[in-house]
């Protein structure tokens, strides 16, 4: 899904609250519509099948309760997006994002292979498709989140490039798939927030903590050596960069992806960088523009909002723009899109740890620069329309 993403810290928001972030949009030319559930125990199977890949797997005999915001119509699998479960740990997934040729020559994408010429169907891996439903109902925090979702990409591999969200009252974790079964994931500072477009995005890890202690860092066991057989680490003074080694610098990045980080980051740290300008630290086309930052102020719900239903407004690239220069009018791929599916808001308050402590708001028809049609807020005890 050509999505977009933010995480904020606790240290970053206003209140003290993890929040997680997520435009989940369709593709060019149409429309997915969704709806938000709530999926009770005896409803969740034991025994598993895709739609895309046709793999079957079977989950464990004691999910819980959570919410989802799967498609309303059937057809492509679940597609169960981003919720909440019973534990309190929230989810979101996925941000599909990006790689290079030299990694899926290494580690090729899982791909459901169909009968033919009398050889019986390959299962392929699994996908955005299947990751809520089969991760968040059996989690009690997000470090569980990630160490469950690694360990079924090495056993089951994926077809797809995701970026994928864990939550808590206490941390958030990302996790980013690379290549066909490996992955890494990073613990977000407390005090930081994380811009994220269609595009592998962690710029900094550190494979000693993530092999070792893992206080802030994981990955797949067997990270360290698949880096060093296929030559990934292109680092010239040492400081391994994973954005260069798994990650894409493409022509297409420069319209569709760094344009939206570079806007988000503007808007919260409009003081911290030169944005704009022949002398600029960073523009809509910088492969460097920093993957995570402290905020010059802490961050809120409306900030959220608004830089996830935003269209370069202020800018010379505004698609909507009525004045000066328009010979880059809608040169970038904006964020708030007429083809969002939802906006989906995670908040878990420390201030209310019970069954009010968590926010999980949006829009189920979401347009640039407003939230439109049905929205829903559910705080563990509802759901109001």
């Amino acid at each position: 899904m050509p999505c977009t993403t933010i995480l904020v810290g606790k240290k970053a928001s206003y209140d003290g609250s993890t929040m997680i972030a997520r435009n989940d949009d369709s593709g060019a030319g149409h429309y997915t519509s969704k709806k938000f559930v709530v999926i009770h125990p005896e409803e969740q199977p034991r025994t598993y099948k895709t739609e895309i890949s046709h793999l079957t797997i079977e989950l464990p005999d004691n999910p819980m309760r959570y919410t989802a915001v799967p498609n309303a119509e059937k057809g492509e699998g679940v597609w169960a997006a981003s919720g909440v479960n019973a534990a309190q740990v929230g989810m979101t997934a996925t941000e599909t994002i990006t790689s290079n040729p030299r990694v899926l020559g290494a580690d090729p994408l899982v791909v459901y292979q169909p009968a033919e010429d009398g050889k019986e169907e390959v299962p392929g891996g699994i996908g955005e498709e299947d990751l809520v439903y089969i991760v968040l109902p059996y989690i009690k925090s997000a470090r569980e989140g990630v160490k469950r979702l690694g360990s079924l990409l090495e056993q089951y591999g994926t077809y797809e490039m995701n970026g994928i969200a864990f939550q808590d009252h206490d941390e958030i974790w990302w996790l980013e798939t690379i290549g066909g079964h490996h992955w890494m994931a990073v613990k977000v500072p407390d005090d930081h927030y994380v811009a994220m477009p269609n595009q592998l995005g962690i710029d900094h890890f550190d494979l000693e903590d993530a092999l070792g202690e893992q206080k802030e860092y994981m990955c797949s066991a067997d990270l360290k050596e698949f880096i060093e057989i296929y030559h990934l680490d292109l680092s010239m003074d040492g400081n391994f960069n994973p954005r260069d080694a798994f990650g894409s610098h493409d022509d297409s990045d420069h319209v569709y992806n760094t344009p939206r980080a570079w806007f988000m980051e503007r808007c919260l740290n409009p003081h911290t960088k030169k944005w704009d300008g022949p002398d600029a630290d960073y523009t809509p086309v910088s492969d460097d523009i920093p993957w995570m930052m402290v905020p010059e102020k802490k961050i809120t719900v409306e900030d959220v909002k608004y830089v996830l239903s935003s269209h370069y407004q202020g800018t010379p690239y505004d698609p909507y723009a009525a004045y000066g220069d328009k010979s880059w009018k809608g040169a970038y791929r904006s964020i708030g899109v007429n083809r969002t599916d939802f906006l989906s808001v995670i908040q878990m308050r420390p201030d209310h740890k019970g069954d009010n402590g968590i926010l999980c708001a949006g829009s189920v028809l979401h347009r640039c620069d407003d939230n439109t049609g049905v929205s829903f807020q559910h705080n563990g005890r509802g759901f109001h329309r």
